[in-house]
């Protein structure tokens, strides 16, 4: 049935200074929530999330439990002042946990902690400057693949794969830095056999390489972690960047998400599903617009996306779920 509605959630890019401000201000349930998580953590969301540097907000152990808070609150605002119900979920890395949280499939409580975990985990395993990531703009997916292959064979250098295949021609690749720098300095179209007319590759701003196999010592400690996790059966489905495909089974949500921290993100590809289970409207919950962005890239005819960044766009997105709602019930 098309016309659907879906929820997605941003990732690790979206973060900045202010995020979640205006919920907190107006929503009684947002500030609880940023008590609750501070308690928990001992960290001061609201100082972090606010008025944080964007230094501070760009740590991978305060980024990752930001977000999933600044999710959570924009759904749990929306949910209760629309009964929002979306056909399916999904997530862009970290945010596949507000997804699942979003489903009821984990508990609030231990997401948070499990993602701050995560992103401590994620830091901690390749040192500082040994990895990187960079964003290939103007090429296929088969030809990034390609190209991280001929990398690792002429330079030595490896590992280097793709991480993330956002949207038709943005995919960002990660692995040993020695090898993107290699690749900077050494790319010719005589390297692929059927070449772009353009390529570029811009170094990222991050302080691991993510969703690569350097990753394995993260992925090790998130499988302790989420074994002792509980997982239920969600109220939807949530469609998991390790598979790009919906998930309602309890097991298999908990071993798609620890699977991912060494994997590439299938974003496009999680997109294209949920159009083909009937979907026609996002809404991005959370922080920035990054994910409206890509999802115009991979497929504007047909889908719409909302964002809930201030009052203004969350009443817009709340009138367009209503007048949907109507429509469906006439």
């Amino acid at each position: 049935m098309a016309n659907q509605w879906a929820a997605i959630f941003p990732g690790q890019g979206s973060q900045h200074p202010g995020m979640g401000q205006f919920l907190f201000e107006n929503f009684k349930e947002a500030r609880l929530r940023f008590e609750e998580s501070s308690d928990l953590l001992k960290i001061d969301f609201k100082k972090l999330c606010f008025k944080g540097s964007e230094e501070d907000l760009q740590l991978t152990a305060n980024t990752q439990p930001c977000l999933l808070l600044v999710s959570t609150v924009a759904y749990e605002v929306f949910q209760n002042l629309t009964g929002f119900e979306p056909l399916a979920a999904a997530g862009h890395s970290i945010g596949e946990y507000a997804a699942l949280v979003a489903a009821q499939a984990m508990d609030f409580r231990q997401a948070l902690s499990a993602v701050r975990t995560r992103g401590e985990a994620m830091q901690a395993a390749v040192p500082v400057g040994v990895g990187g990531m960079c964003a290939v703009m103007g090429m296929s997916d088969d030809q990034v693949r390609e190209v991280c292959r001929w990398v690792e064979t002429e330079s030595g250098e490896k590992p280097l794969s793709p991480a993330n295949f956002n949207a038709p021609g943005q995919v960002v690749i990660s692995g040993k830095q020695a090898a993107i720098s290699w690749l900077q300095a050494n790319y010719k179209k005589e390297a692929l056999k059927d070449p772009p007319a353009r390529a570029k590759f811009i170094a990222l701003k991050v302080s691991a390489p993510f969703h690569c196999s350097l990753m394995k010592p993260a992925e090790e400690k998130m499988r302790e972690v989420l074994t002792a996790a509980e997982f239920r059966q969600p109220h939807f489905a949530v469609v998991q960047n390790f598979v790009a495909t919906p998930e309602t089974t309890p097991s298999k949500l908990r071993e798609n998400i620890i699977r991912q921290v060494s994997a590439p993100v299938l974003w496009s590809q999680c997109i294209l599903k949920m159009r083909e289970l009937g979907v026609s409207k996002c809404i991005e919950f959370g922080s920035g617009k990054v994910l409206a962005g890509l999802v115009k890239k991979i497929d504007s005819e047909n889908i719409i996306t909302f964002n809930l960044t201030t009052l203004e766009e969350l009443k817009a997105a709340e009138r367009a779920y209503s007048e949907t709602r109507q429509d469906t019930i006439h």
